[in-house]
């Protein structure tokens, strides 16, 4: 006989699911609950604001660009982290980089799942009525134990869920973007404030608060990368699925927004930020049964993208630990089911704390942490790469390539300098805490900057 398998990630993802990994996490309660913050930042608010969505895509798209030659150069679970790694140095400035991105991801991604279970407590309240707030959080927990049921599995039937969890998010997009266009007015869509466009240092401020919304709402197009060793065929999988949920999930955003504001006018709800948006525009068409049984297509849609943001980033700590270059704790996987439980575990039970904070905040601040050591960072790490490592085999390679790296990293430094003051200083205290752990980190495992004494090894805690 024999003996059993060390526990191992399979490939078990193919292009379909992993552009529906991507779709759903990119869609999922987003647009539903961002549209009146969105519609309210620039100038007052009002359609000028449908900018966010313009200058938004013109920062993912190149940004994944990036994404998709160095995921299909080095598709490891894990992503960023491998990626500066190898870039910046292995055992130097690298080895910190990835730290810091490790770092601040389990502070950002369980921010990003937490916003998805806002979500769902605004559109439950639709659906439910007066409910008081101990008895929405008990619902949210018992949604968050749900979640943990259907991912504590193997990924071939966590690839089948997401298949699933992909499906009820397409009908419900098209629900809206059908039922808009049936009853669009342009009356309605273009209802433009007097000094819509008054360009001033204020229009800039409220057009990085409307891209940093619209950022928020495509993060994702990139979560492929994070499962890497569990993709077939990666190096042409990860650069298709990257590129085709940027143009599927661009063409659903554009055309929902603009369906609901031709409906719905845009001063009826910009007040009020916790407004149920989608339920309310299905229910000024059909009426309130259908908005119900609507509401319930968007709290599925809603799971959906917490369900694959818990799969893709409970890979990452894992992957970091296995390597050698975060707290070895998270690199267990499951004995039976080949998955890394205890990183996921953490994930969900910070998504949960993160899901009793402010919606704006949250945004804000995750987006302020991943532009400093993430999204800069791949940038400086795909030109690092290309500069020392030319031969490294590069199955995608970045369209008109420098171009679109510079495109993104000015998109990138916009977006922070618009960024509020306070979510700005969130960013930079985590990342100091971080640097903190870091160095006494490496202290104890005698790793760089403290160089091991002659004839010792660094050692993982």
């Amino acid at each position: 006989m024999n003996p059993p398998a060390e526990p191992h990630l399979e490939r078990r993802f193919g292009l379909l699911r992993a552009t529906a990994l991507n779709v759903t996490n990119m869609i999922g309660i987003g647009p539903f609950i961002t549209i009146p913050a969105m519609m309210a930042t620039i100038n007052g608010g009002g359609p000028q604001c449908m900018l966010g969505w313009i200058a938004s895509l013109l920062i993912v798209l190149p940004d994944g660009l990036i994404w998709a030659e160095l995921g299909a150069a080095m598709p490891a679970s894990g992503g960023s982290y491998f990626w500066l790694r190898e870039a910046f140095g292995r055992e130097t400035w690298g080895r910190l980089l990835a730290f810091l991105f490790i770092w601040q991801f389990i502070i950002s991604g369980p921010m990003e799942i937490g916003t998805g279970f806002i979500g769902v407590k605004q559109y439950l309240g639709f659906l439910l009525g007066d409910v008081k707030p101990w008895q929405m959080n008990t619902i949210n927990i018992g949604l968050t134990g749900l979640l943990f049921i259907l991912l504590y599995r193997r990924i071939d039937s966590v690839g089948k869920i997401t298949v699933w969890l992909w499906i009820g998010t397409m009908i419900t997009v098209l629900a809206v973007i059908f039922s808009g266009v049936s009853h669009f007015d342009a009356k309605i869509a273009f209802a433009f404030p007097p000094k819509a466009f008054n360009f001033s240092l204020g229009f800039l401020s409220g057009l990085g608060a409307a891209t940093s919304i619209g950022v928020y709402d495509y993060l994702g197009y990139y979560d492929v990368c994070y499962i890497g060793e569990e993709v077939r065929n990666p190096g042409k999988v990860i650069p298709r699925s990257i590129i085709l949920s940027l143009i599927i999930v661009a063409v659903i955003y554009l055309s929902m927004n603009f369906a609901i504001i031709g409906v719905v006018p845009w001063k009826s709800f910009v007040s009020d930020p916790d407004v149920a948006i989608g339920s309310i525009f299905m229910q000024k068409i059909w009426g309130t049964k259908i908005a119900q049984i609507f509401t319930f297509l968007i709290l599925w849609t809603a799971f959906g993208s917490i369900f694959t943001l818990g799969l893709g980033y409970s890979r990452v700590p894992y992957a970091a630990a296995r390597d050698g270059g975060f707290f070895r704790v998270f690199a267990k996987l499951h004995p039976t089911k080949d998955f890394p439980h205890v990183s996921l575990t953490l994930i969900i039970l910070l998504s949960i704390a993160f899901s009793f904070f402010d919606l704006g905040t949250l945004i804000s601040a995750l987006i302020a942490l991943r532009i400093i050591v993430q999204f800069i960072g791949q940038i400086g790490a795909v030109i690092l790469l290309r500069k020392y490592k030319p031969d490294m085999p590069r199955p995608f390679r970045i369209w008109l390539y420098p171009l679109p790296a510079f495109v993104a990293l000015v998109g990138w430094y916009f977006l922070f300098l618009t960024t509020p003051t306070d979510q700005q200083w969130i960013a930079v205290d985590a990342l100091a805490l971080g640097l903190a752990a870091f160095l006494v980190w490496s202290k104890v495992t005698n790793a760089w900057p403290f160089k091991p004494r002659e004839g010792q090894t660094p050692t993982s805690p």
